[in-house]
């Protein structure tokens, strides 16, 4: 059974805001002002996730959090959806809105994308947070127990979901393995409803395959090891966070990130595999405003 927990919102109190990025619409909500604070999202959630975090930040800064293209009511034009192409459309919708000397919030498959863009333009970024995150090429020698169980569980399953058209029902499966809570009706509609369209789920279902190609030589263990090597170097200021028992953070990942990434601090979220922002957003939300008030201390002190 799963856990309870105090009651977390499920509204979205947010402005849709839409803008145009390569030959599509990324959407996005945005509060506050300031220096720019962008949240990316993982799979295969949207920017729902970040509703109960975003109040936490938006004294401190101007919260900007857009759909990953093909998710949420962001566009959904005819491409692979590769992590490349992810990669693509931030750098590109981040150069668009023109932002400058940014901090990055990363969850998950987010994370890639935002360590990417980082250690490719790493004058233009003021700060990094990530949980959940992808720090390390991975295989199946260092993935969680909980991780295994879920590339297990959608290898058994194959393509009966039917994922390309019935991407609701891969959300309904998959993420609550992810959970210690159950989200609520309307908290599960949001997560749905971007796929209840037939054919509206080819990101989802290229999300599966690069998931499971998990031998070290796919594209995304490329990505990761080369801005991995970087991100060591790097003396961006970084906030690591995770929960337990967790899901892609290990104690190992915890481990190898203590002893190779500089200007880094680690903090406990809570208890949760792989989705703190659906059970215990407060905290989370309180430790990285705490950090983010500690940056912009420790820059008025260089000034």
């Amino acid at each position: 059974m799963k856990k309870k927990l105090p009651t977390i919102s499920a509204d979205f109190p947010y402005e849709s805001k839409f803008v145009d990025v390569l030959d599509s619409k990324i959407h996005y909500i945005e509060q506050g002002s300031g220096t720019p604070i962008i949240f990316l999202h993982g799979m295969p959630t949207s920017n729902y996730i970040w509703r109960n975090i975003i109040p936490f930040m938006s004294p401190l800064g101007r919260c900007i959090a857009p759909d990953l293209i093909g998710m949420g009511k962001s566009g959904k034009p005819e491409i692979e959806y590769t992590i490349d192409d992810h990669i693509n459309y931030i750098e590109k919708f981040i150069e668009t809105l023109n932002l400058k000397h940014i901090i990055i919030i990363m969850h998950g498959w987010g994370s890639m994308i935002g360590f990417n863009y980082a250690m490719q333009h790493e004058k233009n970024c003021r700060g990094l947070v990530f949980y959940e995150a992808h720090l390390r090429p991975s295989n199946e020698e260092n993935f969680s127990l909980p991780l295994q169980e879920q590339i297990s569980y959608l290898e058994e399953k194959g393509d009966s979901f039917d994922i390309l058209m019935n991407g609701a029902k891969f959300i309904e499966h998959v993420m609550p393995q992810g959970m210690i809570r159950n989200l609520s009706e309307k908290e599960m509609n949001f997560y749905q409803e971007p796929f209840l369209a037939k054919g509206s789920g080819k990101v989802l279902h290229q999300y599966k395959k690069e998931l499971l190609n998990n031998d070290g030589k796919g594209t995304m263990n490329k990505i990761i090891s080369r801005y991995s090597q970087k991100l060591i170097t790097s003396y961006l200021p970084k906030l690591m966070l995770y929960s337990m028992p967790g899901f892609i953070t290990t104690v190992a990942t915890l481990m190898w990130a203590k002893e190779n990434l500089l200007n880094l601090e680690i903090a406990e979220v809570g208890e949760d595999l792989h989705y703190i922002q659906e059970s215990n957003p407060s905290l989370m939300g309180e430790i990285i405003s705490v950090w983010l008030q500690g940056l912009e201390n420790n820059d008025e002190e260089k000034i």
